[in-house]
């Protein structure tokens, strides 16, 4: 193909761009053979691949053909617009090279930048400093205002004022987290327990927030509400609550009649959490609970910390100073909140808000039905609110939504209500009337209810006939958003419950087949015939989180808390009242790409006026919070810092004595800043800078600095200072320091990481498959040098016998040998008829005594059998015999053991001698006819016929024609001459007897392998031989049938004993004791390509036996864990990204290879100096004797790669030879570990056998530190769930800490060494698995079926299936979201499955954390236990292995790939086809930095987004992640405007018969 370039050439190539236009016919063929456009092979190992189009219907297309994309630098002249695919192409292409140039430049200069601000940045003030370290990326760990609201929290009560959306529960989840663990310490005391409330406003709240707490807290949580009767429970159920939970979470309502029955106190409670705390004021709970109880509570010190969370702390109405005055008293805490400039750092984003007018309305709509309903029954006054009601919706809605008012408004129930109220009115008013009035005006009520029943309504048209024009623009509205796809999400606020019910009813019948609606309102509210429960409630809002419902019509109960981090919509159909409810709904828009629409009438000041208001109030309560006090706002920049710094001789610094260099506290921080950001996060998609967690002891600040937890260092600690800045200078400081220590920065202070990182790395670590050189190649093994060159006087007998018989009848075979010859395994050799039949050889431990005669007779009848049978004649030398053939009586053999004590009763002896003194039978007349039966015949002239005899057939003569099916010879004339095989004169030097019989015989077809099945070019062996010759031409050996039959055999049984034989010289080399079979399979090769599976193989050897696949596959996942468990125990002062390189280098295929070449495994050859060939082929044609056979080296040509996996299939056999399936014993892992320590030959595993590795085990100071309260309560709820006993409880909180939660907190590291650990444990538990259940699967599909079993996808529901979610320490609040979405998702996932077991493969991919923590706790256990890999084994079997049992459900599991994901998005919902995506090389101009790869996205002839990363395959990822992020939850239209889009849409129609269907549905069956 022409554009396969050398792998050299395509390295060097700088434009390396990726289409996905393949497969369409180029206008220009010329085109088609330029070579350019070719995956980047350095970059690209491990990509899939596959591309993504503009132009392609289907999505993915395969790797790029011959009709590649044109060379990105051609020139292109633009006289006309892009006619052709060709045209289009090269103008694409020419967009991209434009755009890679202009990226390639700003990569040099910020690179450049870079250097200059790490090396010379004395003329920086601090200031600039800060703001380039705070705002160089997007922050994806723990945003620091929320840890020092936290930390500032712990000390005293707060009211933390942060918009929505910037993790204020967060902050209450951590401070909730602290408060439990010194609860746990004080009843560990035997202190009297206390409860923690988190007290919300609203009831479906209670159930939001319970969920978050129970996904971020280990203890139990529980949510109460009114609606749940909580008023009416008694005493002992209070009592229950309390003992079996920690945490309640309840409106404030509950709370207060808890504490007004006694049934808990102030004193009771340890902490007072009230959400959306401006509540508190006047009568609200919240105001009474603090009023009543808090405050009335005389000592402090009983009193519970209280905290408080709002968006909002006031209503800008009133005096701002004097009503935050008044909230801080009553709440007893102090308003915090951060800056913007904070907010801004942290990438809290808000929707972008549009205002949309309406017309103006009509003042008030009477329809037909609503003047015959007011002729009739306008006088009741039952009925006048109704009918005002009925004006006003005809106004705001419309005709149809009038009409439809009555329907439910004169609903049965409502109906029968208002009869109740009549005549309870009657009764209260006691008038005089009779009740024959009351009764009239009962009839009356009825009367109109029925009436209004046979009134039909038609379905509403999106028309100013049935609809206002308010109504119609939010339809316009919808349907920009939901024309193609169902995936927007919406909340309509409306103020009124009618005017929710009604739009809901209009838009299942106008919102089209992707909106998916229903309404949200107060709990226990009820509007015409529907009753509001708290169920339905919580019901519609996990429908509408989960995507079941994308648009709620609601009224302001959903104004509050509500979190759906996918809304992206939000109307105000109809206004708010107050600063409050605007940002509270606003707030509401969680999407990055929302909007927030206010909806005015035209000309209507009011309406302007209000949103002119709000908008105001919040910019003042704004200047309120940025006006308190510099100690009450967080993460601002200190602005006399410079100051505090002016001075260096007051604070430390660092110079190198190399360089010079100058580590000051003004320069740590971007020195910090440069090594971060040099860092390599594994999925290369987020930009990371390290975290500072502030601590006030003693009046001053202390700062933990934590890195990435990619980094090789993570934390470090400063020393106390006064102020902030200072104490996180001080931080990084301590962190450079180490830094420099561990060489991880230069003499320069300059990041060594990036240029350490390409030789760490696997495609550096790796040979090539493709690579082969030629090595030497043994080909006999060590046994026959065994007492070679002397005349023996004792031989070992072994039994060669076959278990199914051959082709024709045998006996077994003896192979006398000078020494004890192994015990071999049974394997197959193939017969004619293609059936299988074992060789079965038996080595008896007796030896035979043997003279110098015996051995002469034994060697005469064995070369005999190399004579007749082989055509093959050689020197009778005794002392050159590596072994004798001879035969055995068949009626010895039957229970043959090796302890059996004769061998010589054994041998056919007779046979023998008849063999040495009789040779060959001559045919003469006396030679009776029967005598010709059953024997072998050999032709003398030609060593390729062999024939068995049948017996004589009297009916033919010598002269007589050759039947037409004997098989075909070179002379067929008769059947005399087909016996004659001479060539010219020799023919007829000797007259034949032509009276001699002729005998039916069976030709002996010629097979040269019977260890494999029959050649293609051995068909002679299924067809017919039959024929007939004459005897007197050929010589009648004296061998029998039966000897022969199975001396056939022994070519085959011996090349295999050798290879055998070959093995285990191997295993004695390594000092391995491996048995012959896996140490064969191990060293077995069986075609060029063996490793690629499914494909055609190349060279294929058949007969060898099973190839080292599946043993290299086994040995390769050993390798691991052997390595990580010695990494683990050797190295622990290391993090895990050095666990990682020192693992790499140990199990790369380098240095494998050079351990293979070290003991020079691919040497096969030893080649004995053999006897003398005197006659047969290679002998000489002057029939002397020729010369002495040399050694000559024989050579194979082997990959690089297959000489290395021969070292990981060693490793495999010497664990299956010895491991017994679900039962671990130390002892039988021994050999495995041994060849490990061999074959790997590091400083790094200087184990030899399985109990080296916790002998080397040091168990760290944390391990062995008294278990506190708290981890002694994770320890018991873990051993709930799973039944091990911890030991070392410490050890167990490890596997929970995440490397968000500084060390300091709890001195317990982070569960990144554990996970590294049992990520190898799990991954040999699974292989073993697979490898012993699936014995005849090749490595692809054991590798394929794996995947699923260590995917974090499949971890992280295991882990929320446990719940060990919630027992996870981390200080992330983006993290806790995304668990939160998680559990919620995986959780509904598993109910729906009903019993399905891979539920968890249609659920979005979790968070790594909750897949960490899985194999953090299986490294606990295993370290816990002391090593015992049966606790693994266990695990695997009480919680994983039931996931698996039909491992067919994972035949087609794959990823959800970004790119996949983008592509659809743009073809499939925009309905875009004008896009491409593709790759550049942009070198550094660095000396000695990697080059970056920047990938590009072109929608519509303009670069939409990018993305820039060390490969291809990640930049690809980063790019797809930029559109998804820019492009996921933008409506068509939207999309079509920003990108200009003007591609023929073809939206999914509806036919009128779904559409009838789905309204039907909507509305519900007819009374």
């Amino acid at each position: 193909m022409p554009w396969a370039e050398d792998l050299d050439d395509v390295q060097q190539d700088d434009d390396v761009f990726h289409s996905g236009d393949e497969g369409r016919e180029y206008d220009e063929p010329s085109l088609a053979t330029k070579t350019p456009w070719t995956d980047n092979l350095n970059d690209e190992q491990e990509d899939d691949a596959v591309f993504y189009s503009d132009d392609e219907d289907d999505g993915p297309v395969t790797q790029l053909q011959d009709d590649s994309d044109p060379d990105i630098d051609a020139d292109l002249t633009h006289a006309h617009g892009p006619s052709t695919t060709s045209e289009k192409k090269r103008a694409q292409n020419e967009i991209f090279r434009a755009y890679a140039t202009m990226k390639t430049e700003q990569i040099t200069e910020k690179e450049v930048k870079e250097v200059i601000q790490g090396t010379d940045d004395e003329n920086l003030s601090i200031r600039d400093i800060l703001a380039k370290q705070e705002t160089s990326a997007q922050i994806t760990n723990p945003r620091d205002y929320q840890t020092e609201l936290f930390q500032r929290a712990k000390e005293e009560n707060i009211i933390a004022v942060l918009d929505t959306g910037s993790g204020k529960t967060h902050i209450a989840t951590l401070l909730l987290r602290h408060i439990l663990d010194e609860e746990l310490q004080r009843r560990q005391q035997g202190l009297q327990s206390q409860m923690a409330f988190f007290l919300v406003d609203s009831v479906n709240l209670v159930f939001q927030q319970a969920n978050v707490l129970r996904c971020g807290l280990d203890q139990k949580v529980e949510g109460i509400c009114g609606a749940m009767g909580a008023h009416l429970w008694a005493k002992q159920t209070w009592d229950k609550l309390f003992a079996n939970n920690m945490v309640i979470v309840c409106t404030a309502e509950v709370l207060v009649q808890c504490m007004m029955h006694s049934f808990t106190t102030i004193q009771q409670i340890n902490l007072l959490i009230f959400d959306e705390a401006h509540h508190a004021k006047n009568n609200h709970p919240y105001a009474r609970i603090m009023k009543d109880y808090y405050l009335s509570e005389p000592s402090p010190i009983n009193r519970p910390r209280v905290f408080g969370m709002t968006a909002s702390p006031v209503d800008a109405n009133v005096n701002i100073q004097q009503a935050a005055r008044d909230l801080e008293t009553l709440l007893h805490c102090k308003i915090a909140t951060a800056s913007d400039l904070a907010l801004l750092q942290n990438n809290i984003s808000r929707p972008s808000e549009e205002v949309a007018t309406y017309p103006r309305l009509k003042s008030a709509v009477e329809t037909p039905l609503y003047r015959e309903l007011h002729s009739r029954w306008g006088d009741v006054a039952t009925f006048a609110k109704l009918f005002e009601n009925a004006k006003i919706i005809g106004s705001e809605l419309g005709r149809w939504a009038a009409d439809a008012y009555w329907s439910f408004a004169f609903s049965e129930e409502q109906g029968r209500k208002r009869e109740m109220r009549e005549e309870r009115n009657f009764h209260k008013a006691k008038k005089d009337e009779s009740v024959s009035g009351l009764d009239q005006s009962l009839a009356r009520l009825k009367e109109a209810v029925e009436f209004v029943r046979q009134h039909e309504i038609a379905n509403p048209k999106a028309t100013l006939e049935d609809l206002s024009g308010k109504v119609l623009l939010l339809h316009h509205w919808l349907q920009l958003y939901y024309s193609r796809t169902a995936d927007a999400r919406c909340i309509v606020f409306v103020e009124r419950r009618s005017t929710a019910r009604l739009l809901n009813l209009i838009f299942t019948a106008i919102g089209g087949p992707s909106l998916h609606s229903d309404l949200l309102v107060g709990v226990n509210s009820t509007f015409g015939d529907t009753n509001i429960s708290l169920r339905s409630q919580v019901m519609t809002v996990a429908k509408f989180r989960r995507g079941d419902l994308n648009c709620l019509f609601s009224t302001s109960v959903a104004e509050e808390g509500l979190d759906i981090p996918q809304c992206n919509l939000i109307v105000r159909f109809d206004l708010y009242k107050s600063m409050i409810a605007y940002v509270q709904s606003r707030g509401r828009a969680r999407h990055r790409n929302s909007k927030y629409l206010h909806m005015v009438e035209d000309d209507n000041k009011d309406h302007h006026g209000v949103i002119i208001q709000a908008r105001s109030a919040e910019g003042v309560m704004r200047s309120f919070c940025n006006d308190l006090p510099s100690d009450r706002i967080l993460n601002e920049v200190d602005a006399d810092v410079e100051r505090f710094l002016a001075s260096e001789q007051a604070f430390r610094s660092f110079i190198d004595p190399e360089t010079g260099a100058r580590l000051t506290y003004r320069t740590s921080l971007s020195i910090l800043a440069h090594f971060v950001a040099s860092l390599p996060a594994p999925n290369q998609e987020v930009a990371l800078q390290p975290t500072y967690v502030l601590e006030r002891v003693g009046g001053k600040f202390i700062c933990d600095v934590i890195l990435p937890e990619y980094s090789p260092i993570v934390e470090a600690r400063g020393l106390a200072y006064s102020k902030k800045s200072i104490a996180k200078c001080s931080a990084a400081f301590e962190m450079c320091l180490r830094l420099r220590k561990d060489n991880l920065l230069d003499e320069n202070l300059l990041p060594t990481y990036t240029k350490q990182l390409p030789a760490m790395r696997n495609a550096l670590l790796a040979i090539s498959s493709k690579k082969k050189d030629l090595y030497s190649m043994r080909v006999k093994p060590e046994f026959w040098k065994l007492g070679y060159g002397t005349i023996p006087e004792r031989l070992f007998l072994t039994v060669v016998d076959v278990s199914a018989g051959l082709d024709r009848a045998h006996q077994p075979l003896g192979l006398l040998t000078r020494e004890h010859f192994p015990q071999m395994p049974a394997f197959p050799i193939y017969r004619n008829d293609g059936r299988s039949t074992q060789v079965v050889s038996t080595p008896l431990d007796t030896p035979l005594s043997v003279s110098q005669d015996t051995v002469l007779t034994l060697t005469k009848s064995t070369l005999a059998v190399y004579e007749d049978m082989f055509a093959k004649v050689f020197e009778e030398a005794v002392e050159k015999m590596t072994y004798w053939l001879v035969p055995i009586l068949s009626e010895k053999v039957t229970s043959l053991t090796p302890e059996f004590g004769n061998p010589e009763v054994l041998i056919d002896w007779v046979q023998v001698d008849k063999v040495v003194n009789k040779q060959e039978y001559i045919w003469t007349p006396d030679m009776p006819n029967e005598f010709l039966a059953d024997k072998y015949l050999v032709d003398r002239g030609d060593g390729g016929r062999r024939f068995w005899t049948v017996g004589v057939a009297p009916h033919l003569k010598p002269r007589d024609q050759v039947p037409g099916f004997a098989p075909r010879y070179k002379h067929m004339s008769s059947i005399l001459e087909y016996s004659n095989s001479c060539y010219g004169k020799n023919r007829y030097r000797k007259t034949w007897d032509e009276s001699q019989p002729v005998v039916e015989v069976e030709k002996i077809p010629f097979r040269r392998n019977l260890l494999g099945h029959v050649e293609k070019d051995e068909d002679e062996v299924k067809m017919n031989m039959k024929a007939y010759v004459c005897p007197q031409l050929l010589k009648i050996s004296a061998l029998t049938t039966r000897f022969v039959a199975i001396c056939y055999t022994f070519p085959a049984i011996v090349h295999r004993f050798d290879d055998y034989l070959i093995a285990l010289d191997a295993c004695n080399l390594l000092g391995l004791n491996v048995g012959p079979a896996l140490a064969l399979e191990a060293l077995t090769k069986d075609s060029d390509n063996t490793d690629e599976h499914g494909e055609e193989k190349i060279n294929y050897k058949s007969g060898m036996g099973p190839n080292y696949e599946r043993l290299e596959f086994m040995g390769d996942c050993f390798l691991k864990m052997a390595t990580s468990i010695s990494t683990f125990v050797q190295q622990p002062d290391e993090n895990e990204f050095e666990f990682h390189v020192r693992r790499m280098c140990m199990l790369c295929n380098k240095n494998l290879f050079r351990a293979a070449k070290k003991y020079q495994l691919y040497d096969r050859l030893w080649y004995p100096e053999g006897l003398v060939l005197t006659k047969g082929k290679g002998a000489r044609k002057d029939g002397q004797a020729a010369k002495k056979a040399q050694p000559q080296a024989q050579q194979h040509s082997l990959g690089d790669k297959s000489v290395a996996d021969v070292c990981e299939a060693f490793i495999g056999a010497a664990f299956m030879q010895h491991n017994e399936l679900n039962r671990f014993s130390s002892e039988n892992w021994d050999q495995a570990v041994k060849a490990v320590k061999v074959l790997v030959d590091s400083e790094d595993h200087l184990m030899e056998k399985y109990s080296d590795y916790y002998a080397a085990y040091e168990k760290p100071h944390y391990q062995l530190v008294e278990a506190t309260a708290s981890q002694l309560s994770l320890a018991q709820k873990i051993e709930e769930k799973h039944p091990y006993h911890f030991k070392y409880p410490r050890l167990l909180r490890s596997a929970f800490v995440h490397p968000s939660q500084a060390y300091s907190w709890e001195n317990v590291p982070n569960y990144q060494r554990l996970e590294f650990l049992g990520d190898s444990l799990l991954d040999m538990v699974f292989i073993q698995y697979l490898f012993y259940r699936y014995p005849e699967k090749d490595p692809q599909w054991l590798t394929e079926h794996k995947m699923p079993m260590v995917s974090n996808k499949f971890f992280g529901a295991v882990c929320v299936h446990l719940g060990w979610h919630t027992h996870l320490r981390q200080n992330n609040a983006v993290l806790s979201a995304q668990i939160r979405d998680y559990v919620t998702e995986v959780e509904e996932a598993e109910r729906e499955a009903k019993g399905a077991l891979d539920y968890w493969c249609t659920v979005c991919e979790p968070p790594k954390c909750l897949a960490d923590v899985i194999e953090a706790y299986v490294g606990a256990i295993f370290v816990d236990s002391e090593f015992d890999f049966t606790v693994v084994q266990t695990f695997f079997d009480m919680h994983i292995k039931r996931f698996f049992v039909d491992m067919h459900l994972y035949d087609a599991f794959a990823n959800n790939h970004p790119t996949t994901r983008l592509s659809k998005l743009l073809t499939t919902n925009f309905g875009c086809r004008e896009w491409r995506i593709a790759t550049h090389t942009c070198e550094s101009a660095i000396p000695g930095t990697r080059p970056t790869v920047v990938a590009m996205v072109q929608i519509h002839w303009k670069i939409a987004f990018d993305g820039t990363a060390v490969s291809g395959r990640y930049a690809r990822i980063k790019a797809s992640n930029a559109g998804l992020e820019k492009l996921d939850g933008l409506p068509q239209y939207e999309f079509r405007r920003l990108y200009g889009c003007e591609c023929e849409d073809n939206p999914v129609e509806e036919t009128e018969e779904q559409r009838e269907e789905r309204i039907k549905e909507a509305i519900g069956p007819a009374e």
